[in-house]
């Protein structure tokens, strides 16, 4: 066990464009910020805050982009008239403007645009949220019957009682891609990137810094960021978050165009009993489908991720009530974990009354589209400057009494074992 004690506010560089300064060397360990975890988050963050010319050195367990957290599934949707809440509108759509930064940076295509199409009832969560968030950000959408929805869409097959909204800019984004874009682009701007080596604890060191320990060295620092996504109740089991075991499947190939970028937009259908399954185009790989939650609690190093028989059976049952021409059951899967808070809404928000300890984590299964927004609302924070979006609705101190048992001027952490 750690007792940490925190003693004063980290100074953070002065506003605006920094001066880039020499990576520290290995003879020298001390770096501005840590970033421990290198999913899509992680990987954002250290981008952003190489970009305004901090020292970072980023650490992650395994070698990403990797299968066995958050960031990976061959391809992830990113939607604007986002159903959840429109507090989210602002976020996603500086997420578009940095992905196509990163596009520019990278050379790579790394999103493609298929547009949106939301489907339920219409009093169910996705209609009203994605009409709600479109309303007030007077963002462009159309609505449909279930019988346009048929029509327009063949591989989709809505109860009557159905309507859907569309949005033109929703697309798919590549998850390995964007997790090595943004890596490279870190790298490029000189930050120091460690793999196989997680972060598993730290202290302060007086009179602003923090003294970061990895599974192969101690590293100086002012600042640590905490992107673990499904390893943060390991790192900090204070925090409200639980980690979820969902599953993605493929369906093979089999020629059917229905499935194809230009016929299949990407698709949330919402079951009268809230159920949610989503759909993405065939990639190359075949059709993906999945269910949003209704998964099991996990933990990230003991998750089983063997997928039954059973398992496969019951969501492909789910499925074809929705999507038609799945004549065979999935050809792929795999375990993907989201990790939950209560309210299903991010933590952008510092662990400890110094502000030395940020936490990016805990998107509830929703966050990959926002990661560079994320990266660079994480920078502003730890720069001291006014982040570009508010963030209020990602506080510790919505949770009330359990965000305030999280966050204080003592601390005991358990080392990752």
């Amino acid at each position: 066990m750690l007792l940490i004690r925190y003693h004063g506010p980290f100074a953070g560089p002065a506003a605006g464009p920094a001066v880039r300064r020499p990576v520290s060397s290995a003879s020298d360990p001390s770096v501005d910020v840590v970033v421990a975890g290198l999913g899509a988050a992680g990987a954002a963050v250290t981008w952003r805050l190489a970009a305004r010319g901090l020292r970072v050195a980023g650490f992650d367990t395994h070698e990403p982009p990797h299968t066995l957290g958050s960031s990976h599934g061959r391809s992830r949707i990113i939607r604007e008239a986002y159903f959840e809440h429109p507090q989210y509108v602002p976020l996603v759509q500086l997420a578009y403007r940095l992905w196509a930064d990163l596009e520019q940076t990278a050379h790579a295509r790394l999103l493609q645009t298929t547009g949106g199409l939301m489907i339920g009832k219409p009093d169910s969560s996705v209609i009203t949220g994605t009409l709600r968030s479109a309303r007030e950000h007077g963002l462009q959408v159309e609505q449909w019957t279930a019988a346009q929805i048929r029509r327009r869409v063949a591989a989709l097959a809505p109860d009557d009682s159905m309507v859907g909204v569309f949005e033109p800019r929703a697309g798919v984004l590549s998850p390995e891609g964007g997790v090595t874009a943004l890596l490279t682009a870190a790298r490029a701007l000189g930050a120091q990137i460690f793999v196989n080596e997680p972060v598993t604890g730290w202290q302060p060191e007086a009179p602003t810094g923090l003294l970061v320990g990895t599974t192969a060295r101690t590293i100086r620092t002012r600042a640590l960021v905490l992107a673990v996504g499904p390893w943060l109740p390991d790192l900090v089991p204070q925090l409200p978050v639980t980690v979820e075991r969902v599953v993605q499947y493929w369906y093979a190939r089999t020629g059917d165009d229905r499935f194809a970028p230009g016929r299949l937009p990407v698709f949330l259908i919402e079951s009268p009993d809230g159920r949610v399954v989503y759909g993405l185009p065939d990639q190359g790989d075949g059709l993906k489908l999945a269910e949003h939650h209704h998964g099991t609690p996990a933990q990230a190093d003991s998750v089983d991720r063997t997928v039954t028989p059973d398992e496969r059976t019951r969501f492909h049952q789910l499925a074809t009530r929705w999507v038609r021409g799945l004549d065979r059951p999935p050809a792929e899967w795999a375990v993907c974990l989201y990790t939950n808070t209560p309210d299903g809404d991010f933590v952008l928000d510092w662990l400890d009354e110094a502000q030395r300890v940020f936490v990016v984590s805990a998107c509830s299964g929703h966050g990959f589209k926002f990661a560079p927004a994320i990266g660079e609302v994480a920078a502003a924070e730890l720069t001291r400057t006014t982040p570009p979006v508010d963030l209020t609705p990602f506080r510790l101190a919505r949770f009330g009494a359990a965000g305030s048992a999280a966050v204080g001027p003592i601390w005991l952490l358990r080392r990752r074992r």
